[in-house]
C-alpha cells in the first residue's frame, strides 16, 4: 500500500483527490495486532491528499459487543485473520465492513449533491 500511495504524487499535485471520501479497513494476525495503529497511520496520507476521512461510527453496534473476539473500531472495520490466514472474517466483522462501505457511499453521495 505504501508503494501504491507513494505513486499518487501526480494526483496530489493536481488536487484530483481533494474533497473525495477516503476510508480504511484492515486485517491482522491477532486481536492486539495493530489494527487501530495501522488505520491511524494511513489516515495522514489521505489527509495530505486532501481527502475527507470516514470511519466506522459507534452507531454500528457490532463493534461494541463482547460476545466474540473480533476486529473493528471507530477508525474502521477490521478482521483477525490468524498468523497463517486461517481465520475468515466473522459475520459480525463482515457486517461492520458492509456498514462502513454503505456509510462511505452515503457521505460521498451527499457531497456530490
Amino acid at each position: 500500500m505504501r508503494n501504491f500511495l507513494d505513486q499518487t504524487g501526480a494526483l496530489w499535485m493536481s488536487g484530483a483527490l481533494v474533497g473525495k471520501v477516503g476510508s480504511v479497513f484492515t486485517s491482522s494476525a491477532t486481536q492486539p495486532g495493530g489494527q487501530e495503529s495501522t488505520i491511524l497511520t494511513f489516515h495522514p496520507t489521505l489527509l495530505h491528499l486532501g481527502m475527507l476521512v470516514v470511519g466506522l461510527p459507534y452507531s454500528e453496534q457490532r463493534q461494541m459487543g463482547l460476545d466474540e473476539i473480533k476486529g473493528g473500531s471507530p477508525y474502521g472495520a477490521a478482521t483477525i485473520a490468524g498468523g497463517q490466514g486461517e481465520r475468515s472474517p466473522s459475520t459480525q466483522e463482515l457486517g461492520m465492513a458492509r456498514f462502513q462501505g454503505k456509510h462511505v457511499a452515503s457521505i460521498a453521495g451527499k457531497l456530490r449533491g
